[in-house]
């Protein structure tokens, strides 16, 4: 079998469609996940009339990561702030470039480095949720400040979601590669 002679670009490239396609991927993931969970809330609360719990919904007002990261965007780069329809726009977006941009640079470092693409990309996505979801999230404000503010079944949802991502992320990955 030939070898494939490495090449930044071509890994780069690759990594881009993986980390496009597993955003979309996560994304699907996550409205089924999420609808599962409002299911079996659903049979619970049924089954116990007692119980009125609200798990898992945000409260009122409340927006995600990558619409506040989207706002901030706006204030420093247009000086003004999003509209609503524009939020409703803007988060996915910000998903979806960050997301790409992940799997680019995940693509090129493949190409020197290639103990990463071990475990297809399942230690990739739990890298991604330690370092953005757990880390820099909170950091930058955009969530809880810390571990225990957030409930531990978010935790599990977000890994399970980023191992989506990083599966996800290196199959395309491999595919555009041998393409390429």
């Amino acid at each position: 079998m030939a070898r494939r002679r490495k090449s930044l670009w071509k890994g780069a490239v690759a990594g881009l469609a993986g980390g496009l396609v597993a955003s979309w991927v996560m994304t699907e993931a996550q409205t089924g996940m999420e609808a599962i969970a409002k299911k079996l809330q659903q049979n619970r609360k049924s089954s116990s009339p007692d119980s009125e719990h609200k798990k898992n919904e945000q409260p009122e007002g409340s927006e995600d990561a990558t619409v506040k990261t989207a706002k901030r965007l706006s204030h420093t780069f247009l000086h003004r702030s999003l509209n609503s329809n524009e939020k409703e726009k803007a988060g996915p977006i910000v998903h979806y470039a960050f997301g790409t941009l992940i799997g680019g640079i995940y693509g090129a470092t493949a190409e020197n480095v290639p103990q990463i693409k071990s475990g297809y990309g399942l230690p990739f996505g739990a890298a991604i949720f330690v370092g953005a979801d757990e880390i820099a999230v909170p950091a930058l404000g955009l969530s809880p400040k810390s571990f225990s503010e957030t409930e531990p079944q978010e935790h599990a949802y977000a890994l399970l979601s980023h191992f989506v991502y990083g599966a996800t992320a290196e199959i395309v990955r491999r595919r555009v590669r041998a393409w390429l």
